[in-house]
Formats: structure tokens, sequence, C-alpha cells
């Protein structure tokens, strides 16, 4: 018997996890087993002729969000054109179906619910050797006409009893990124979050974290994301996998999503020690209301994950990626505006702001009805409509958060955004601003270059603002623009100042001729682009701002600002 194991990927970059471990626990007990991974932005025509090559006897989907609608698309294609191959889909999208999932999915044969390894394998075996697959827990399967739900049962208490898929060679590691676990569940019941539904954290084996880990260290992967849910539940634990990449690691770059306010001063002073570029963390604050992290069942100090933060932006070079859910139980719109101005003064380095997400199966869906929260019934089940917030106010979150990408989050705007949130009180209500601008002239519904971006927001400088303010801010966006990409004088963007004088220019040049020499020979090519500056706060007099552009052979462009007294 030949199974295929399959998924669609949002991209072609993400390679799967879920697919290398349940082929690893398989192993050959229900013949032979292949993996085949695809994406949603290959023609469905393709994807389905790929599979039939293979001549399989059963294909295996693993469903998620992202992929629910073109894989069942897929799956009655499959039906039709090879009515005797069993298929099977497993995954979060699937796990909470019952019978008429199968009447609406005649193509289906099996659904597999939760934790895949145990069932899968089970159900393979039995088909392999012509068995029913009676009796297999967390199976709904079709007998005939009839449908059969079994009973829900346990998930593997030994972690260890995968094999590991990367020693086997199961995990494609040529895309240069890498989804690793060294642990399952999470300590935390919130209640948007299908961890919720976790008894226990099972953890694999030291000895087998770091014959994993160190397998990928030694084949140099680019970047290793780690999907523990909360990698530091357990801070030994946590340092001593800590130590072993920093021990071990020869470039790649880790993902860790953690609890901040977890972290004690035996690891902070250990994370001191992490070279750039090493280590990113994703840190779910959520809210920072207290009503609504205690509707959802979170249980955190605000306090101590603010104080972390701030330790690790101040003795790290790790990058921090912080994130907020809009739509939560008991927040209104300006205490979510609160909350983005709360996670904004920590300086990370990626704020991410996203509207809830009603999984299915998770508390907060089946609180739905009693708390009033309308949602999308198809994916992604995005909240719609809350007690506390309308569907326009969560739209104007959603703007906001889309700018948020655009600007704070793309690490382009820096001095701009300083001065907006000085012009306007607080950054969420510049970007409140900025949001209902956008809106206005439908700016989100086409794609925008860099430059025509920076040219939108200098439409909306001088259409927002007078006086001082608005010539600041022009200023200040422009100092950002040069600083982001090189500036051709003849096409510079209408916020800068080019009007230069004789004595001006001549300035200019002379600072270039010594600039040029000094790197002459180097291999360096020197670009250039002045402009006047006279509203600049920490420039009080007028102030020439000259730009070198430097391009080295296989290096990206350096960009060197330099104030010239006028």
């Amino acid at each position: 018997m030949r199974t295929l194991l399959t998924t669609l990927h949002s991209k072609f970059i993400h390679p799967s996890l879920a697919l290398p471990c349940l082929a690893a626990y398989c192993g050959e007990d229900g013949g032979e087993i292949l993996i085949r991974e695809f994406t949603l932005h290959e023609p469905k025509e393709n994807i389905l002729a790929a599979l039939l090559r293979e001549e399989p006897d059963v294909v295996a989907f693993s469903v998620y969000l992202w992929n629910r609608q073109a894989t069942l698309e897929l799956v009655a294609a499959l039906a039709a054109a090879r009515p005797e191959l069993r298929l099977v889909l497993g995954g979060p999208e699937v796990s909470f179906e019952d019978e008429n999932f199968l009447r609406l999915h005649p193509g289906v044969a099996a659904v597999v619910r939760g934790e895949g390894e145990i069932p899968l394998r089970a159900l393979l075996r039995a088909w392999h050797w012509g068995e029913s697959p009676a009796g297999i827990a967390r199976l709904l399967w079709r007998d005939g006409e009839r449908f059969v739900n079994e009973a829900d049962g346990p998930v593997l208490d030994h972690l260890d009893d995968i094999p590991s898929p990367f020693e086997l060679g199961l995990v494609d590691i040529s895309r240069g990124f890498v989804y690793t676990e060294t642990s399952r569940g999470c300590p935390y019941s919130c209640a948007f979050c299908m961890s919720a539904l976790d008894e226990k954290v099972r953890s694999f084996s030291m000895a087998r974290i770091r014959a994993d880990l160190g397998w990928l260290m030694a084949r140099e992967v680019p970047r290793i994301k780690l999907v523990d849910r909360t990698f530091n539940y357990d801070a030994a634990r946590s340092r001593e996998i800590f130590r072993f990449i920093l021990e071990h690691n020869r470039g790649s770059h880790f993902h860790f999503e953690i609890g901040a306010h977890l972290l004690d001063e035996e690891t902070l002073a250990l994370l001191a020690q992490v070279p750039p570029g090493t280590f990113q963390f994703e840190i779910g604050v959520q809210s920072t209301l207290p009503q609504a992290l205690s509707a959802i069942g979170r249980q955190v100090s605000l306090q101590k994950l603010e104080e972390n933060v701030r330790a690790l932006r101040r003795h790290t070079p790790i990058d921090l990626h912080l994130d907020l859910i809009a739509g939560l139980p008991g927040e209104g719109y300006d205490d979510f505006l609160h909350s983005i101005d709360r996670v904004l003064d920590l300086h990370p380095h990626e704020l991410q702001v996203e509207l809830v997400k009603l999984l299915p199966g998770s508390p907060l869906r089946r609180q739905a009805a009693a708390r009033g929260i309308a949602f999308d019934p198809h994916p992604p089940y995005t909240v719609l409509r809350t007690p506390e917030l309308s569907f326009q106010q969560l739209e104007t979150l959603r703007g906001i958060s889309r700018l948020l990408d655009l600007t704070a989050n793309s690490c382009r705007f820096g001095h701009f955004l300083d001065n907006l949130q000085e012009a306007c009180g607080n950054l969420s209500a510049g970007l409140e601003k900025i949001e209902a601008y956008w809106q206005a002239r439908e700016l989100f519904r086409h794609p925008l270059s860099q430059r025509g971006l920076f040219e939108k927001m200098g439409e909306f400088v001088t259409d927002s603002f007078e006086g001082p303010e608005q010539n600041r801010l022009r200023e200040e966006l422009a100092r950002d623009f040069a600083l982001t990409e090189r500036v051709v004088p003849e096409k510079a963007p209408a916020f800068f100042d080019t009007a230069l004088s004789a004595a001006e220019s001549a300035r200019v040049r002379e600072r270039v001729q010594a600039e040029t020499a000094a790197v002459k020979g180097q291999g360096v090519k020197v670009q250039h682009f002045a402009a006047a500056f006279d509203h600049l706060p920490d420039f009080p007099a007028r102030t020439l701002m000259l730009y070198l552009y430097l391009t080295r052979t296989g290096q990206g462009l350096e960009v060197r600002e330099i104030p010239l007294s006028s």
C-alpha cells in the first residue's frame, strides 16, 4: 500500500513539520509512505496530476486555516478522478468535525482528530492488512453507508517514541527555513488558543533535543523556528537548550515563542551572551487590559512582562516581536489603542496586531454566543463584532495593524513616527489619523512601492497638519526616505528642499570629494544626494544633510547621513 502525506503551504519557504513526524512514527507498518508538499499558489490541476501520477492507495492531507477550502476542493477532484482512492484528513481545521462532515464530503474516507501519530499509524496498518479500523481512538471514518465516530484516546506520553524526522531525511532543509519542536502543549489555557485543550506539557528528552538541534546546526540551516507554544515554561530546561545552541551554533538564526514574564535573572544573564542576529523572541502580550486577560484565562504579570522586555532591550541584541490581539472579551476601542501605546513604549522591534480568530474547538468559540461575539463562520474565523467593538472599529484596528507593518515594523519611518507621536500626543492617535486618511482615499486597496508609500505619507502630512508641525513632519519624513533608498537628485520627492545656494553646493562638492578620496582603491562606488532642512528639532539652524550611498560588490547599500552647517 502506498500512502502520500501532503499539504498545501501558504508559501514555498514553509516546510512541513507535521508530515515528517507522522511519516517517522508510522514507519513501514502501513506500507510505503511518501511526503509531497505543495503551495496554494500552484494550480489545482497541477497538484491533482502530481498526486495521481504517484499511483497512491491513500492520500492524507494536513489541513489548516489557510488551506481548508483549497484542500476540500482538491479532495473532491481526487475522489471524482479515482473513486477507489482512500482520502484522509487531519490537522486542527478538521479535528472537531462530526459525522455531518463525511456526509458533506463523500470522498473523505476518514478524519483524524487531534495529534495524529497514534491514530494515523493504526489506520494505515489496518488498511494495509485488510482489517477494519474499528476501535481506533480519535478517528472519524466511513464504513460503507455508516459513519463511525470513535471515542477520544490518549496522545503520546513519550515524544521520543517519534523517531527523528531529521535523521531519517524526511525534512526538506533546502529551503533555508525549518520548523522543529522540543515540546508539545502549553501551561496556559488562553480561551482563543487551541493549546487551551492540552492537559499537560510534554517534552522530548534533552538527549533527543540536543541530537535534533545539533543535526540542524551542523548543517548550518539558516533559519530554525521552534514551534513550542511557551518554550521557556521550565526555566532550567530552557537555559540548558539556550546554552547548547550558544556552544554549537554555526550561524543559524533561531525563533522562539516565549513567556516574557517567566524569565528569571539567571536566564536574562545568559541571554546577554547571545550574539547579534542569532535569536528572535515572539512574545504574546495579547492585551494590557487586566479584565480582558482575565476573561480569556490568561494569568500573567504585566509588570513582570514589561520589566523583562525592557531588560531584553537594554542588555541583549535579541530581536523582539510582540503580539496584541484585538476583539478579546471586555476590551473596547480606546482600551486597545492604550494597549498599542503601552506595548510600543517597550520599543519592540516589531509589534503585530491581529484580530482574534475564533478557531473551531477553542473555548472562546464555544463561548461566543453567550458573550455576544459575532465572527466569520469561514476560515480564518475572524471576529466581526463584540459588545465592546463595532465592525467599523475592528476595521480601523485592522487598518492600524497594516500601517504598523508598513511603518514601525519596517524600520523605515523612525524619525517620522517619533515626531508624529509628539504631534498627536501618542502614536496610536497618529496611526488612527493616518488610517482614516488611507481609508478615505482607498489606499489600502492596492500595494504601494516604497517610494509611493513615502509620497502618500507626504501628502498626508500636507493635508493633515499646518505650520511648524507640518514642517517638522515633512522634513523628518524626508530624512527617513533618504536613509531608506538612494535619492536621485533630479527625481527627489516633493518633500525635499533641494534649492541650495552656490555656497551650499560648493560645500557639498568639497565634502563629497573628501569622502570619495577616503575610500579610493577599496572597490567602493560613492553616490550622493544633498538637501536643506530648516525645521529639525535636533538642528536648530538651517542644516545641509549630505547622504552618501556606498555600494560594494556582493554587499548591500550603506547609507551615511552627514550634517553640514549652512
